[in-house]
């Protein structure tokens, strides 16, 4: 165990980039990828033999990029990692091209007839019947060539700009220059002089870069529309939709009962203002702890914690998570050019990585806890084919929401003084109002963005007024009106990424609080049940996992039992504050 936060070890990848086992797998998959043939007429023997083929070398490649791109995550200004991750770009274009043709490919084949034939078509029946449609959106083969080419120089490259900018952006809070992902760590310090000074000093931070941010923002939002509109979807939303395998009136009834959940979100922000001496809560005061809990949790005592309440839950559950730690697998120390933030990235089949930037409070043992989840997501999937395991975002957060719940939960159940119930409720609810309130603040910025962007570039300021009227319209009276983050939109790199990479969160908390309850009715017939489920979250949509479970997401009454559970929390938060 670990005395202090640990850094991970990748040496069970590679052992360093000079490796020649590195060069050997790099040259290998290069090599594939340069001979990726013609498709060949379509029957079901030379499917099995294409799927089979791109199934192996995009599990190798997986590996072979991880490694360069975890060493960067860690540490950005890793100029040998960076360039060895830019040599493979060329070659991921080449990649994509053929995913690209591959799609088209499967659009042409009979697939009754096949499934009927092939067991490799069967194992893959959702791949194929997505892709079907996906090949219906697809542009002209030279068209989609073009714009997997100059995706390098679009897209991609905007994205890397914000990543490198914003994880060497250092910000000078009270003389001393310190990491960004330091100074909003310090939106939960015990002193409101700290909280202030940290909040003023990131504000006047993203000023300084915001003119390329905004640069990025713009370019990526254009591609993504054209793109869109090329592709014959009706907009960026409907092809996220389709991504994160939900229909429209899932997503719509998830919303509507989040928009009913405002006014309890707001009773617990005004509680909370209350407890802190204000009549409205400014957004220095977001995470301000509340309650008298002073325990500083040490790295061991996390490790702990977290194993020994997934042992409630299952000794696999608990064992796993020893195993993350026994093998360092989790990179967890604080230190300049490490990009903010966690996650969590498979990189072998039943393999992850995970990385966050721990502090000694709950909040970042909850971190700990969630992405550990994703990582036992992985496992779960260990014996799929990589195409199987293509889970979207709405299901890739269902596990990590569950091991967090685990854990909030344990450390409620631990304690009868109402301090520190205080304190631990208002981080489980302060947890589940960023999915909720600000995610949405989130999605509402990003449609206006998207619609404003079909007409023309938007400025700094303007992109600053869209994130203010988004707060506004989620946070309403919960928060001072005039202490708001308006440049939020710099902080989150998901804007930079896959399009509506928000409302995924929300699903993935309410999906994740309904099993949670589930589990707790009938302990011992669910664990069986959802460890399949996370099996399959790549083979079929999210109504039909959640049907066998019960569950009919496309009814806002789901949604809205979910949201009951929080608002419970919300409730004994009240009632303490009180």
């Amino acid at each position: 165990m670990s005395a202090t936060p640990p850094s991970w070890s990748l040496t069970s990848l590679f052992a360093s980039l000079d490796a020649p086992e590195l060069h050997a797998a790099l040259a290998d998959v290069k090599a594939r990828i340069a001979a990726l043939p013609a498709l060949p007429p379509s029957d079901a023997t030379s499917y099995d033999a294409v799927t089979t083929m791109l199934n192996a070398l995009l599990s190798d490649v997986r590996t072979v990029r991880a490694y360069p791109a975890l060493r960067t995550a860690a540490d950005s200004r890793d100029e040998a990692a960076q360039a060895l991750l830019s040599s493979l770009k060329l070659d991921m274009v080449k990649l994509s091209q053929f995913e690209t043709r591959y799609v088209a490919w499967l659009g042409t084949l009979g697939i009754d007839a096949l499934l009927e034939t092939s067991e490799v078509a069967h194992a893959h029946e959702f791949a194929l019947r997505q892709a079907q449609i996906s090949a219906a959106h697809l542009m002209a083969p030279g068209e989609e060539t073009l714009a997997s080419d100059l995706s390098l120089s679009g897209r991609g490259a905007w994205a890397r700009l914000h990543s490198d900018v914003t994880s060497q952006l250092e910000v000078t809070v009270d003389g001393t220059a310190i990491p960004m992902a330091a100074v909003r760590q310090r939106a939960m310090d015990a002193s409101e002089a700290a909280r202030k000074s940290a909040y003023d000093a990131e504000l006047a931070a993203w000023k300084t870069v915001a003119t390329p941010l905004a640069a990025a923002m713009n370019a990526i939002k254009y591609e993504t529309n054209v793109l869109a509109e090329k592709r014959g979807w009706s907009d960026a939303l409907e092809v996220s939709c389709f991504g994160n395998h939900i229909d429209r009136a899932t997503l719509d009834a998830m919303m509507a009962a989040a928009d009913k959940s405002f006014p309890d979100f707001r009773r617990y922000l005004k509680a909370k203002a209350r407890l802190l001496g204000t009549e409205a809560l400014p957004w220095w005061n977001l995470f301000a702890p509340v309650g008298t809990s002073s325990r500083e949790w040490s790295w061991p005592e996390a490790e702990t914690f977290v194993a020994e309440n997934f042992d409630v839950y299952s000794e696999k559950l608990g064992d796993f998570a020893r195993e993350a730690f026994e093998k360092k697998w989790i990179d967890a120390a604080l230190r300049p050019g490490k990009r903010d933030g966690a996650f969590c990235a498979g990189v072998k089949p039943g393999e992850s990585r995970l990385l966050q930037n721990f502090s000694p409070s709950f909040d970042a043992v909850g971190t700990l806890a969630h992405e550990l989840g994703h990582a036992y997501h992985n496992r779960c999937l260990e014996k799929r084919t990589y195409l199987q395991c293509n889970t979207p975002m709405t299901l890739a957060e269902t596990a990590s929401i569950f091991c967090q719940t685990i854990i909030q939960n344990a450390a409620l159940a631990a304690t009868t003084d109402p301090e520190e119930r205080l304190a631990l409720l208002d981080g489980a609810i302060s947890d589940a109002c960023q999915v909720v309130v600000d995610i949405t603040s989130r999605f509402r910025f990003e449609q206006a963005v998207l619609a404003k962007r079909k007409e023309r570039e938007l400025s700094v300021d303007e992109l600053c007024a869209l994130m203010l009227d988004s707060q506004k319209q989620t946070y309403g009276d919960g928060l001072d009106s005039e202490a708001l983050h308006p440049f939020m939109w710099a902080v989150k790199g998901h804007y930079y990424g896959s399009t509506f990479y928000n409302f995924p969160y929300m699903f993935g908390l309410l999906f994740g609080l309904g099993l949670y309850a589930i589990y707790q009715k009938s302990p011992e017939t669910f664990k069986d049940g959802y460890d399949e489920l996370l099996s399959r979250t790549g083979m079929a949509d999210a109504k039909t996992l959640a049907a066998g479970f019960g569950i009919d997401i496309t009814q806002e009454a789901f949604w809205s039992a979910s949201l009951a559970v929080v608002k419970q929390d919300i409730d004994a938060f009240e009632a303490l504050a009180q």
